[in-house]
């Protein structure tokens, strides 16, 4: 589960975000789109630690590639944050199923 203090700097990303760009159904749009950028550049750094890409080889290190996995959990938060009132309830109910759930088949 995330922190008070988690809930507390994404609540003030939104409010600098709504004040830069308002929250307009394009700007909640843009707001989603935004996670797709990240998990590419999760995907980018993960093919940098295998050294995938023989051009270019071994470019990134776990290290960056949770750096990038943070992004993505950051910009999910402000999109959560961005279209339902309490995010960290709506998270925490989530959660609550997703450990309820039977892990055989």
């Amino acid at each position: 589960m995330t922190s008070p203090d988690h809930w507390s700097t994404i609540r003030g990303l939104v409010a600098w975000l709504d004040k830069e760009n308002d929250r307009t159904e394009q700007e909640i749009t843009l707001r989603l789109l935004k996670l797709t950028e990240e998990t590419g550049e999760v995907a980018q750094a993960w093919i940098g630690v295998t050294g995938q890409n023989p051009r270019k080889g071994v470019t990134h290190t776990p290290g960056d590639v949770a750096d990038e996995l943070c992004d993505v959990i950051v910009t999910a938060s402000v999109a959560l944050a961005s279209i339902v009132p309490d995010p960290a309830a709506h998270l925490d109910a989530k959660l609550r199923r997703i450990a309820a759930r039977p892990r055989t088949p």
